[in-house]
């Protein structure tokens, strides 16, 4: 939300982003980043400083907490006097705001910060509920009866839908969102993502934080979004700005964690391509101790330096070995956080073994470092789909055993299969951040400026 707000700021347009208030303590409670103003929207959620909220709080939080806050915002915004704000710019998954902005007759446009596909994956739901072949509750249902027959029914989601390319071959627990966790946590997912869907109707467009061509059949990614929907890709929003000089580092958001500066270091002492980057991102739910022991001996198998981004709270770092940090202090490092941005860009790096987010794939990207992927959970299976069958710039880590990851790692850094990946990933570098996907993303941005300005709105955005 802060590249798209900066990125509003870049063309004139003046931009606050509401944040809840337990995401602005984690970002150091400051006012002003980059010239955009930061409010905070209070959540009713307790501090934490260990470990942000789950599922079910936030979501109890922005029903019934945060929307009157908000329309106080908005309210003070339209006070005589005060420079009101014309759009509210609303996260899809922050759809609470929506009926909000409607009471406070302020347009409304939704983000999506994700890629393109994964958005169609979901505004197919209708679609699927109508045809049968997912039930009430979001189960995928085959033609013989719900769950006897789960290759089939994948087959009827994926194929007959055609929300992502057929040949990604993704099963139905890939695909849907929603399928986390027990049955009592899917279907409450699942009603979170219909009631997501019911507001979307009130977007004026929708921005998407993906470049346009993300697929080879574009029409695949569109199929299922909403009828009569603009829909207005932007992305990658990290290099926005950065046309003259794509190797620049973007401006840096605040961190949420503390990160630990001597990573970089100790980066500053490795060999050119030679380490490993290992980071499942901020929020991603653990993988076990179990995985994690698997992991560590692999890592070290490997013989090669490796930089491991482990957070040290118990449920991460429990299947450690002992003593396993003293083990592989001469060619490893396992910090709590790292400034992510900058490890990337380092010549040293070689790979990047991660859970598949999209932003830390849009990183990736942008500094042409090529991708072991381990999907957790959520869109990381679509996007880990991209990376390895459609752009061809990372393999899939299947297991993750001491043999297994020393080989992918050996394969991914060495020979041939790591020459191919290293090519592929600088074309799509290249068409993202300097060619034509590059160009489309600016003139959409301009063309939604634009639009405003045409509307006779006066300049200013409040972004949620």
């Amino acid at each position: 939300m802060l590249q798209l707000a900066r990125a509003l700021v870049a063309r004139g347009v003046t931009a606050t982003v509401a944040v809840p208030d337990f995401v602005h303590r984690r970002m150091g409670s400051v006012d002003v980043v980059g010239g955009v103003a930061l409010a905070s929207i209070p959540s009713g959620i307790p501090d934490d400083d260990e470990e942000p909220p789950g599922f079910a709080s936030i979501a109890h939080a922005m029903e019934h907490h945060m929307p009157a806050h908000l329309e106080q915002m908005l309210a003070r915004r339209e006070a005589p006097g005060a420079r009101g704000a014309v759009c509210l710019i609303v996260d899809v998954l922050a759809s609470w705001a929506v009926p909000v902005a409607s009471r406070c007759g302020v347009p409304v446009v939704g983000f999506w910060p994700a890629m393109l596909a994964t958005f169609g994956v979901v505004a197919a739901i209708p679609e699927l509920l109508s045809k049968g072949f997912i039930s009430d509750c979001g189960s995928p249902i085959s033609t013989e009866g719900v769950n006897k027959d789960e290759a089939k029914a994948d087959l009827q989601i994926a194929n007959n839908l055609r929300v992502v390319p057929e040949d990604l071959q993704l099963g139905t627990k890939e695909l849907l969102p929603w399928l986390v966790g027990c049955a009592a946590s899917q279907r409450s997912r699942f009603a979170f993502w219909l009631q997501i869907l019911q507001r979307a109707k009130s977007f004026r467009c929708l921005l998407v934080n993906s470049f346009p061509g993300e697929a080879a059949d574009e029409g695949s990614g569109h199929h299922g979004t909403p009828r009569g929907l603009r829909i207005l890709q932007v992305g990658p929003l990290l290099t926005d700005g950065l046309l003259d000089n794509p190797h620049e580092l973007p401006a840096e958001n605040p961190s949420m964690w503390q990160a630990d500066g001597s990573c970089m270091d100790w980066l500053d002492q490795q060999r050119a391509g030679s380490v490993i980057y290992v980071s499942f991102g901020s929020w991603v739910t653990p993988i076990g101790p179990v995985k994690i022991s698997e992991l560590a001996h692999g890592l070290e198998a490997t013989g090669r330096p490796f930089l491991w981004v482990l957070k040290s709270d118990p449920s991460c770092r429990a299947g450690l070995p002992s003593g396993y940090l003293e083990t592989v202090a001469g060619h490893g490092k396992v910090v709590s956080w790292a400034p992510q941005g900058g490890v990337l860009a380092h010549e040293a790096v070689g790979c990047y073994l991660t859970h598949c987010g999209w932003n830390s794939t849009l990183e990736a990207i942008q500094h042409g470092v090529r991708l072991l992927c381990y999907p957790v959970s959520g869109d990381q299976f679509i996007n880990s789909a991209f990376i390895v069958k459609m752009w061809e710039i990372g393999i899939r880590l299947r297991r993750t055993g001491r043999g297994d990851v020393k080989d992918y790692i050996d394969r991914i850094l060495e020979g041939e299969d790591g020459r191919r990946l290293q090519e592929k990933m600088n074309e799509l570098r290249e068409r993202v951040a300097v060619g034509e996907a590059r160009f489309v993303a600016k003139k959409n941005l301009k063309a939604f400026v634009d639009g405003i300005k045409r509307d006779d709105l006066a300049p200013g955005h409040l972004a949620t």
